[in-house]
Protein backbone atom coordinates (compact mmCIF):
# COMPACT_ATOMS: atom_id res chain seq x y z
CA UNK A 1 0.00 0.00 0.00
CA UNK A 2 1.27 3.46 -0.85
CA UNK A 3 1.95 5.72 2.15
CA UNK A 4 -0.59 8.53 2.25
CA UNK A 5 0.35 12.15 2.91
CA UNK A 6 -0.63 13.41 6.33
CA UNK A 7 -2.56 16.58 7.08
CA UNK A 8 -0.22 19.56 6.82
CA UNK A 9 0.67 21.69 9.79
CA UNK A 10 -0.75 25.18 10.04
CA UNK A 11 1.05 27.62 7.82
CA UNK A 12 1.51 30.16 10.61
CA UNK A 13 4.69 30.35 12.68
CA UNK A 14 8.18 29.08 11.92
CA UNK A 15 7.03 25.67 10.68
CA UNK A 16 5.05 27.31 7.91
CA UNK A 17 7.75 29.75 6.83
CA UNK A 18 9.74 29.37 3.65
CA UNK A 19 12.94 29.00 5.69
CA UNK A 20 11.52 26.18 7.80
CA UNK A 21 10.19 24.43 4.71
CA UNK A 22 13.56 24.68 2.99
CA UNK A 23 15.39 23.32 6.06
CA UNK A 24 12.90 20.48 6.43
CA UNK A 25 13.19 19.63 2.76
CA UNK A 26 16.99 19.59 2.92
CA UNK A 27 16.87 17.11 5.80
CA UNK A 28 14.24 14.96 4.11
CA UNK A 29 16.23 15.03 0.88
CA UNK A 30 19.22 13.46 2.63
CA UNK A 31 17.23 10.84 4.48
CA UNK A 32 14.41 9.91 2.12
CA UNK A 33 15.70 10.37 -1.44
CA UNK A 34 17.26 6.87 -1.68
CA UNK A 35 14.00 5.21 -0.64
CA UNK A 36 11.88 7.40 -2.90
CA UNK A 37 14.13 6.83 -5.93
CA UNK A 38 14.19 3.08 -5.21
CA UNK A 39 10.41 2.85 -4.91
CA UNK A 40 9.84 4.89 -8.08
CA UNK A 41 12.46 2.93 -10.03
CA UNK A 42 10.56 -0.28 -9.30
CA UNK A 43 7.53 1.30 -11.00
CA UNK A 44 9.22 2.88 -14.04
CA UNK A 45 12.16 0.40 -14.30
CA UNK A 46 14.61 3.21 -15.06
CA UNK A 47 16.93 4.79 -12.48
CA UNK A 48 17.37 8.02 -14.44
CA UNK A 49 13.64 8.60 -14.84
CA UNK A 50 13.10 7.65 -11.18
CA UNK A 51 15.53 10.35 -10.08
CA UNK A 52 13.81 12.91 -12.32
CA UNK A 53 10.40 12.09 -10.84
CA UNK A 54 11.86 12.33 -7.34
CA UNK A 55 13.30 15.74 -8.20
CA UNK A 56 9.86 16.76 -9.49
CA UNK A 57 8.39 15.79 -6.12
CA UNK A 58 11.05 17.86 -4.35
CA UNK A 59 10.18 20.86 -6.52
CA UNK A 60 6.50 20.36 -5.71
CA UNK A 61 7.38 20.36 -2.02
CA UNK A 62 9.32 23.61 -2.38
CA UNK A 63 6.28 25.15 -4.03
CA UNK A 64 3.65 23.85 -1.59
CA UNK A 65 5.24 23.53 1.85
CA UNK A 66 5.99 27.23 2.46
CA UNK A 67 2.29 28.04 2.02
CA UNK A 68 0.60 24.87 3.24
CA UNK A 69 3.03 24.01 6.01
CA UNK A 70 5.45 21.11 6.39
CA UNK A 71 3.58 17.76 6.54
CA UNK A 72 3.75 15.69 9.71
CA UNK A 73 5.46 12.98 7.68
CA UNK A 74 7.48 14.75 4.95
CA UNK A 75 9.02 11.51 3.70
CA UNK A 76 5.64 9.91 3.12
CA UNK A 77 4.47 13.05 1.32
CA UNK A 78 7.44 12.91 -1.07
CA UNK A 79 7.04 9.16 -1.57
CA UNK A 80 3.36 9.47 -2.44
CA UNK A 81 3.86 12.45 -4.75
CA UNK A 82 6.71 10.80 -6.65
CA UNK A 83 4.97 7.42 -6.96
CA UNK A 84 1.77 9.02 -8.22
CA UNK A 85 3.78 10.74 -10.94
CA UNK A 86 5.45 7.43 -11.74
CA UNK A 87 2.08 5.68 -12.02
CA UNK A 88 0.81 8.45 -14.29
CA UNK A 89 3.86 8.03 -16.51
CA UNK A 90 3.38 4.27 -16.73
CA UNK A 91 -0.31 4.72 -17.55
CA UNK A 92 0.58 7.10 -20.38
CA UNK A 93 3.03 4.54 -21.69
CA UNK A 94 0.42 1.81 -21.47
CA UNK A 95 -2.11 3.98 -23.32
CA UNK A 96 0.42 4.54 -26.07
CA UNK A 97 1.16 0.82 -26.17
CA UNK A 98 -2.56 -0.02 -26.45
CA UNK A 99 -2.89 2.31 -29.40
CA UNK A 100 0.02 0.59 -31.09
CA UNK A 101 -1.61 -2.73 -30.34
CA UNK A 102 -4.83 -1.61 -32.00
CA UNK A 103 -2.93 -0.68 -35.13
CA UNK A 104 -1.21 -4.04 -35.18
CA UNK A 105 -4.23 -6.10 -34.10
CA UNK A 106 -3.44 -8.73 -36.68
CA UNK A 107 -0.54 -9.85 -34.51
CA UNK A 108 -3.08 -11.32 -32.10
CA UNK A 109 -4.62 -13.50 -34.77
CA UNK A 110 -1.76 -15.98 -34.55
CA UNK A 111 -3.28 -17.45 -31.43
CA UNK A 112 0.11 -17.81 -29.74
CA UNK A 113 -0.55 -17.75 -26.00
CA UNK A 114 1.43 -15.41 -23.78
CA UNK A 115 4.22 -17.12 -21.89
CA UNK A 116 3.42 -17.78 -18.25
CA UNK A 117 5.07 -15.59 -15.65
CA UNK A 118 8.15 -17.13 -14.10
CA UNK A 119 7.81 -17.92 -10.41
CA UNK A 120 10.03 -15.89 -8.12
CA UNK A 121 13.39 -17.38 -7.22
CA UNK A 122 13.45 -19.09 -3.82
CA UNK A 123 16.12 -16.67 -2.50
CA UNK A 124 14.68 -13.55 -4.12
CA UNK A 125 14.84 -10.45 -1.93
CA UNK A 126 11.94 -8.06 -2.36
CA UNK A 127 13.47 -4.77 -1.29
CA UNK A 128 13.56 -1.63 -3.40
CA UNK A 129 16.60 -0.13 -1.70
CA UNK A 130 18.59 -3.31 -2.24
CA UNK A 131 17.60 -3.28 -5.90
CA UNK A 132 18.89 0.27 -6.14
CA UNK A 133 22.21 -0.67 -4.49
CA UNK A 134 22.82 -3.49 -6.95
CA UNK A 135 21.80 -1.29 -9.88
CA UNK A 136 24.07 1.65 -9.07
CA UNK A 137 26.99 -0.75 -8.50
CA UNK A 138 26.43 -2.81 -11.65
CA UNK A 139 29.70 -4.02 -13.24
CA UNK A 140 28.61 -2.59 -16.60
CA UNK A 141 29.64 0.80 -15.15
CA UNK A 142 33.19 1.96 -14.52
CA UNK A 143 34.38 2.15 -10.91
CA UNK A 144 34.25 5.96 -11.02
CA UNK A 145 30.71 5.91 -12.39
CA UNK A 146 29.54 3.43 -9.75
CA UNK A 147 30.92 5.58 -6.96
CA UNK A 148 29.41 8.79 -8.33
CA UNK A 149 26.00 7.24 -8.97
CA UNK A 150 25.92 5.48 -5.59
CA UNK A 151 26.78 8.66 -3.72
CA UNK A 152 24.23 10.58 -5.76
CA UNK A 153 21.27 8.21 -5.36
CA UNK A 154 22.04 6.38 -2.11
CA UNK A 155 24.26 8.87 -0.31
CA UNK A 156 22.04 11.84 -1.12
CA UNK A 157 25.03 13.94 -2.20
CA UNK A 158 24.75 16.64 -4.83
CA UNK A 159 27.00 16.66 -7.87
CA UNK A 160 28.94 19.59 -6.38
CA UNK A 161 29.48 17.70 -3.10
CA UNK A 162 30.76 14.61 -4.90
CA UNK A 163 33.10 16.76 -6.98
CA UNK A 164 34.48 18.44 -3.85
CA UNK A 165 34.92 15.13 -2.06
CA UNK A 166 36.99 13.62 -4.86
CA UNK A 167 38.65 16.85 -6.00
CA UNK A 168 37.19 16.39 -9.47
CA UNK A 169 35.69 19.08 -11.73
CA UNK A 170 31.94 19.33 -11.23
CA UNK A 171 31.20 18.94 -14.99
CA UNK A 172 33.24 15.71 -14.98
CA UNK A 173 31.21 14.26 -12.12
CA UNK A 174 27.96 15.41 -13.73
CA UNK A 175 28.94 13.65 -16.96
CA UNK A 176 29.76 10.46 -15.06
CA UNK A 177 26.34 10.44 -13.44
CA UNK A 178 24.51 11.17 -16.70
CA UNK A 179 26.49 8.55 -18.63
CA UNK A 180 25.99 5.99 -15.88
CA UNK A 181 22.20 6.39 -15.98
CA UNK A 182 22.26 6.31 -19.79
CA UNK A 183 24.38 3.14 -19.77
CA UNK A 184 22.01 1.39 -17.38
CA UNK A 185 19.12 2.26 -19.69
CA UNK A 186 20.80 1.36 -23.01
CA UNK A 187 22.19 -1.90 -21.61
CA UNK A 188 18.73 -2.78 -20.29
CA UNK A 189 20.10 -3.46 -16.81
CA UNK A 190 17.28 -4.99 -14.82
CA UNK A 191 16.21 -3.21 -11.65
CA UNK A 192 16.49 -6.28 -9.47
CA UNK A 193 18.48 -8.10 -6.83
CA UNK A 194 20.27 -10.94 -8.62
CA UNK A 195 20.23 -14.36 -7.02
CA UNK A 196 22.37 -17.46 -7.09
CA UNK A 197 25.87 -17.13 -8.58
CA UNK A 198 25.01 -13.73 -10.09
CA UNK A 199 24.30 -12.27 -6.66
CA UNK A 200 27.58 -13.54 -5.28
CA UNK A 201 29.46 -12.05 -8.23
CA UNK A 202 27.64 -8.70 -8.06
CA UNK A 203 27.81 -8.38 -4.29
CA UNK A 204 31.58 -8.01 -4.54
CA UNK A 205 31.11 -4.94 -6.73
CA UNK A 206 28.68 -3.42 -4.23
CA UNK A 207 31.03 -3.95 -1.29
CA UNK A 208 34.02 -2.65 -3.25
CA UNK A 209 32.23 0.61 -4.07
CA UNK A 210 31.34 1.23 -0.42
CA UNK A 211 34.90 0.35 0.62
CA UNK A 212 36.41 2.74 -1.95
CA UNK A 213 34.15 5.56 -0.78
CA UNK A 214 35.22 4.99 2.84
CA UNK A 215 38.91 4.76 1.96
CA UNK A 216 38.83 8.06 0.11
CA UNK A 217 37.42 9.67 3.24
CA UNK A 218 39.78 7.81 5.61
CA UNK A 219 43.00 8.65 3.74
CA UNK A 220 42.36 11.05 0.88
CA UNK A 221 44.48 10.36 -2.18
CA UNK A 222 44.93 14.05 -2.96
CA UNK A 223 44.20 17.54 -1.69
CA UNK A 224 44.94 19.50 1.47
CA UNK A 225 43.02 17.34 3.97
CA UNK A 226 44.04 13.86 5.04
CA UNK A 227 40.59 13.00 6.36
CA UNK A 228 37.20 13.66 4.76
CA UNK A 229 34.81 12.58 7.52
CA UNK A 230 31.65 13.09 5.45
CA UNK A 231 32.70 10.38 2.99
CA UNK A 232 33.47 7.98 5.84
CA UNK A 233 30.03 8.66 7.32
CA UNK A 234 28.30 8.09 3.96
CA UNK A 235 30.12 4.79 3.39
CA UNK A 236 29.41 3.61 6.93
CA UNK A 237 25.75 4.48 6.55
CA UNK A 238 25.59 2.49 3.29
CA UNK A 239 27.33 -0.49 4.91
CA UNK A 240 24.91 -0.49 7.84
CA UNK A 241 22.01 -0.23 5.43
CA UNK A 242 23.29 -3.22 3.48
CA UNK A 243 23.75 -5.23 6.69
CA UNK A 244 20.11 -4.69 7.54
CA UNK A 245 18.98 -5.62 4.05
CA UNK A 246 21.19 -8.72 3.70
CA UNK A 247 21.51 -10.19 7.22
CA UNK A 248 22.65 -13.62 5.99
CA UNK A 249 25.69 -12.39 4.05
CA UNK A 250 28.88 -12.70 6.17
CA UNK A 251 30.95 -10.42 3.93
CA UNK A 252 28.40 -7.65 4.28
CA UNK A 253 28.79 -7.84 8.07
CA UNK A 254 32.56 -8.15 7.61
CA UNK A 255 32.71 -4.89 5.66
CA UNK A 256 30.47 -3.15 8.18
CA UNK A 257 32.68 -4.35 11.04
CA UNK A 258 35.81 -3.16 9.22
CA UNK A 259 34.39 0.31 8.66
CA UNK A 260 33.12 0.57 12.24
CA UNK A 261 36.60 -0.27 13.58
CA UNK A 262 38.37 2.09 11.18
CA UNK A 263 35.92 4.93 11.82
CA UNK A 264 36.45 4.54 15.57
CA UNK A 265 40.00 5.91 15.17
CA UNK A 266 39.04 9.00 13.18
CA UNK A 267 39.19 11.41 16.12
CA UNK A 268 42.76 10.38 16.97
CA UNK A 269 44.22 10.29 13.47
CA UNK A 270 44.83 14.02 13.08
CA UNK A 271 46.26 16.79 15.24
CA UNK A 272 44.28 20.00 15.87
CA UNK A 273 46.00 21.56 12.84
CA UNK A 274 44.98 18.62 10.62
CA UNK A 275 48.40 16.95 10.53
CA UNK A 276 48.28 13.12 10.36
CA UNK A 277 49.10 11.12 13.50
CA UNK A 278 50.60 7.67 12.95
CA UNK A 279 48.92 4.64 14.53
CA UNK A 280 51.67 4.12 17.09
CA UNK A 281 51.42 7.75 18.26
CA UNK A 282 47.63 7.96 18.54
CA UNK A 283 45.93 8.61 21.87
CA UNK A 284 43.76 5.51 22.08
CA UNK A 285 41.55 7.09 24.71
CA UNK A 286 40.22 9.21 21.85
CA UNK A 287 39.11 6.13 19.92
CA UNK A 288 35.33 5.91 19.80
CA UNK A 289 34.49 2.90 21.99
CA UNK A 290 30.86 2.88 20.85
CA UNK A 291 32.00 2.32 17.25
CA UNK A 292 34.44 -0.33 18.46
CA UNK A 293 31.55 -2.12 20.18
CA UNK A 294 29.48 -1.89 17.00
CA UNK A 295 32.42 -3.36 15.09
CA UNK A 296 32.66 -6.27 17.51
CA UNK A 297 28.93 -6.94 17.09
CA UNK A 298 29.13 -6.82 13.29
CA UNK A 299 32.17 -9.12 13.28
CA UNK A 300 30.23 -11.55 15.48
CA UNK A 301 27.42 -11.55 12.92
CA UNK A 302 29.95 -12.25 10.17
CA UNK A 303 31.27 -15.24 12.11
CA UNK A 304 27.75 -16.48 12.92
CA UNK A 305 26.66 -16.46 9.27
CA UNK A 306 29.89 -17.93 7.89
CA UNK A 307 29.59 -21.32 6.19
CA UNK A 308 33.10 -21.61 4.71
CA UNK A 309 36.39 -19.76 4.83
CA UNK A 310 36.14 -16.09 5.84
CA UNK A 311 36.17 -13.57 3.00
CA UNK A 312 38.57 -10.65 2.56
CA UNK A 313 36.42 -8.10 4.38
CA UNK A 314 35.84 -10.37 7.36
CA UNK A 315 39.59 -11.02 7.57
CA UNK A 316 40.39 -7.30 7.37
CA UNK A 317 37.80 -6.69 10.08
CA UNK A 318 39.50 -9.31 12.27
CA UNK A 319 42.81 -7.48 11.75
CA UNK A 320 41.20 -4.17 12.70
CA UNK A 321 39.72 -5.85 15.78
CA UNK A 322 43.25 -6.80 16.92
CA UNK A 323 44.18 -3.12 16.89
CA UNK A 324 40.93 -2.12 18.61
CA UNK A 325 41.47 -4.58 21.46
CA UNK A 326 44.99 -3.37 22.23
CA UNK A 327 45.11 -0.62 24.87
CA UNK A 328 48.58 0.43 23.65
CA UNK A 329 50.53 0.05 20.44
CA UNK A 330 52.97 -2.30 22.20
CA UNK A 331 50.15 -4.60 23.34
CA UNK A 332 48.98 -5.24 19.77
CA UNK A 333 48.85 -8.93 18.86
CA UNK A 334 51.11 -8.60 15.83
CA UNK A 335 51.52 -12.37 15.52
CA UNK A 336 47.76 -12.78 15.03
CA UNK A 337 47.75 -9.88 12.56
CA UNK A 338 50.57 -11.45 10.53
CA UNK A 339 48.69 -14.76 10.45
CA UNK A 340 45.47 -13.04 9.33
CA UNK A 341 47.34 -11.20 6.57
CA UNK A 342 48.74 -14.56 5.48
CA UNK A 343 45.20 -15.93 5.19
CA UNK A 344 44.14 -12.80 3.33
CA UNK A 345 47.04 -13.14 0.90
CA UNK A 346 46.19 -16.79 0.29
CA UNK A 347 42.53 -16.08 -0.48
CA UNK A 348 42.91 -12.70 -2.19
CA UNK A 349 46.50 -12.39 -3.48
CA UNK A 350 47.62 -8.77 -3.69
CA UNK A 351 50.97 -6.97 -3.43
CA UNK A 352 49.31 -4.40 -1.14
CA UNK A 353 48.27 -7.20 1.22
CA UNK A 354 51.85 -8.53 1.14
CA UNK A 355 53.14 -5.06 1.97
CA UNK A 356 50.84 -4.89 4.98
CA UNK A 357 51.86 -8.39 6.02
CA UNK A 358 55.48 -7.27 5.92
CA UNK A 359 54.70 -4.52 8.43
CA UNK A 360 53.18 -7.09 10.81
CA UNK A 361 56.15 -9.42 10.28
CA UNK A 362 58.51 -6.58 11.20
CA UNK A 363 56.85 -6.43 14.60
CA UNK A 364 57.20 -10.16 15.24
CA UNK A 365 60.39 -11.20 13.43
CA UNK A 366 62.20 -7.89 13.15
CA UNK A 367 62.72 -5.22 10.47
CA UNK A 368 65.42 -7.21 8.67
CA UNK A 369 63.10 -10.08 7.78
CA UNK A 370 60.38 -7.66 6.79
CA UNK A 371 62.74 -5.65 4.58
CA UNK A 372 63.45 -8.79 2.55
CA UNK A 373 59.72 -9.18 1.95
CA UNK A 374 59.36 -5.52 0.96
CA UNK A 375 62.37 -5.61 -1.36
CA UNK A 376 60.75 -8.54 -3.18
CA UNK A 377 57.78 -6.27 -3.93
CA UNK A 378 59.75 -3.42 -5.53
CA UNK A 379 59.44 -4.99 -8.98
CA UNK A 380 55.64 -5.35 -8.71
CA UNK A 381 54.00 -3.30 -11.52
CA UNK A 382 50.93 -2.70 -9.35
CA UNK A 383 53.07 -0.90 -6.75
CA UNK A 384 54.88 1.32 -9.22
CA UNK A 385 54.07 4.85 -8.08
CA UNK A 386 52.47 3.59 -4.83
CA UNK A 387 53.88 5.93 -2.18
CA UNK A 388 53.37 3.53 0.73
CA UNK A 389 55.97 1.11 -0.65
CA UNK A 390 58.94 3.49 -0.18
CA UNK A 391 57.28 4.77 3.02
CA UNK A 392 57.23 1.30 4.59
CA UNK A 393 60.73 0.59 3.30
CA UNK A 394 61.97 3.86 4.82
CA UNK A 395 60.51 2.97 8.21
CA UNK A 396 62.21 -0.44 8.17
CA UNK A 397 65.55 1.09 7.13
CA UNK A 398 65.25 3.64 9.93
CA UNK A 399 64.68 0.89 12.49
CA UNK A 400 67.79 -0.87 11.15
CA UNK A 401 69.84 2.28 11.66
CA UNK A 402 70.33 2.90 7.92
CA UNK A 403 69.28 6.54 8.24
CA UNK A 404 70.68 7.90 4.98
CA UNK A 405 68.80 5.28 2.95
CA UNK A 406 65.69 5.86 5.04
CA UNK A 407 65.80 9.58 4.31
CA UNK A 408 66.01 8.93 0.56
CA UNK A 409 63.02 6.58 0.72
CA UNK A 410 60.92 9.05 2.76
CA UNK A 411 61.67 11.76 0.21
CA UNK A 412 60.74 9.37 -2.61
CA UNK A 413 57.42 8.58 -0.91
CA UNK A 414 56.74 12.30 -0.40
CA UNK A 415 57.29 12.92 -4.11
CA UNK A 416 54.77 10.22 -5.02
CA UNK A 417 51.84 11.17 -2.76
CA UNK A 418 49.28 13.68 -3.98
CA UNK A 419 48.02 14.52 -0.51
CA UNK A 420 49.56 17.68 0.94
CA UNK A 421 49.21 16.60 4.59
CA UNK A 422 50.81 13.22 3.96
CA UNK A 423 53.62 14.87 2.00
CA UNK A 424 54.36 17.14 4.96
CA UNK A 425 54.48 14.12 7.29
CA UNK A 426 56.85 12.19 5.03
CA UNK A 427 59.17 15.16 4.56
CA UNK A 428 59.21 15.75 8.31
CA UNK A 429 60.20 12.14 8.87
CA UNK A 430 62.89 12.49 6.20
CA UNK A 431 64.26 15.51 8.06
CA UNK A 432 64.29 13.57 11.33
CA UNK A 433 66.67 11.06 9.76
CA UNK A 434 69.46 13.65 10.23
Amino acid sequence: MEPQPTEPLASTGPAGSAGAAARALETVFRLETPRVVAAVARVVRDVGIAEELTQDALVAALEQWPGDGVPDNPGAWLMTTARRRAVDLVRRRETYARKLAEIGRDLHSTGVPAPPEEPPAPDDIDDDLLRLVFTTCHPVLSAEARIALTLRLLGGLTTAEIARAFLAPEPTVAQRVVRAKRTLATKNVAFEVPYGPDREARLGSVLDVIYLIFNEGYAATAGDDWLRPALCEDALRLARLLSGLMPKEPEVHGLTALLEFQASRAGARTAPDGAPILLRDQNRRRWNRMLVARGVTALGRADATLTGAPGPYALQAAIAACHARAHTYEETDWKAIATLYGLLAAGSPSPVVELNRAVAVSMTEGPGTALELVDALTAEPALRGYHLLPSVRADLLLRLGRTAEARTEFEHAAALTRNARERELLLRRAGECG
